[in-house]
């Protein structure tokens, strides 16, 4: 028995006719995140280089976020998360964004213990 993936993105917002049209949609979609991160990064707007969000300048938190919603968008459509239970999607889906976070916690938390030691304590780097 086939199974009829939905041809639908955004949450029924757009809707296609057959699955190639849809592969297109995903990867215009995907297309305009990647120009949009290629973009920040060629141009660095000066005003999210100079903004601190949380100890890391806001481009970079723009990069993981975009980064981010490109991941769990290829996931969500490439890997047909969208068609399976709610518990094995949540199980997917929310047990990447908790170790992220977490590894971005004690990236920022580590940084700034080193930055402090080596700022106030120390003469040289001694590695």
């Amino acid at each position: 028995m086939a199974h009829e993936h939905k041809l639908e993105i955004f949450r029924g917002l757009v809707k296609f006719k057959s699955n190639i049209q849809k592969i297109w949609g995903v990867l215009i979609f995907l297309t305009i995140v990647t120009a949009v991160e290629v973009a920040l990064g060629i141009t660095k707007p000066e005003f999210l280089t100079k903004t601190y969000f949380i100890g890391m300048k806001l481009l970079n938190w723009i990069f993981i976020i975009l980064t981010l919603v490109k991941a769990y968008y290829i996931a969500w459509d490439f890997m047909h998360l969208r068609d399976e239970r709610s518990s094995l999607r949540r199980a997917i889906v929310w047990t990447p964004i908790f170790l992220i976070c977490y590894l971005i916690f004690i990236l920022l938390f580590e940084a700034d213990y080193i930055y402090t030691v080596f700022k106030e304590g120390f003469l040289a780097w001694n590695f």
